[in-house]
C-alpha cells in the first residue's frame, strides 16, 4: 500500500509533463496545417521531364596495338 504514495505523485508529475509538451508543440505550429502536407504529394508536378541519363560505353583497357 506505500507504493500508492509513489505512483500517484509520479503518475501527476508525468501527465503534466505530457500536457506542457503538447501545449508546446500546439504554441509552436505544429499543429497548424495537417492537411497541405498530405495532398502536397497528390499533387507534386514536374513541369519537365529528367533527361535519361547517357549512357556510355567504357573505355577498353587493353591496347589494340599489342
Amino acid at each position: 500500500m506505500d507504493i500508492i504514495y509513489v505512483l500517484i505523485p509520479l503518475s501527476i508529475l508525468l501527465i503534466s509533463i505530457a500536457v506542457l509538451v503538447f501545449f508546446w508543440a500546439v504554441k509552436g505550429g505544429q499543429f497548424d496545417d495537417l492537411d497541405s502536407p498530405a495532398h502536397r504529394i497528390l499533387f507534386d508536378d514536374d513541369d519537365e521531364p529528367q533527361p535519361a541519363p547517357e549512357q556510355t560505353k567504357p573505355a577498353d583497357k587493353k591496347s589494340s596495338d599489342d
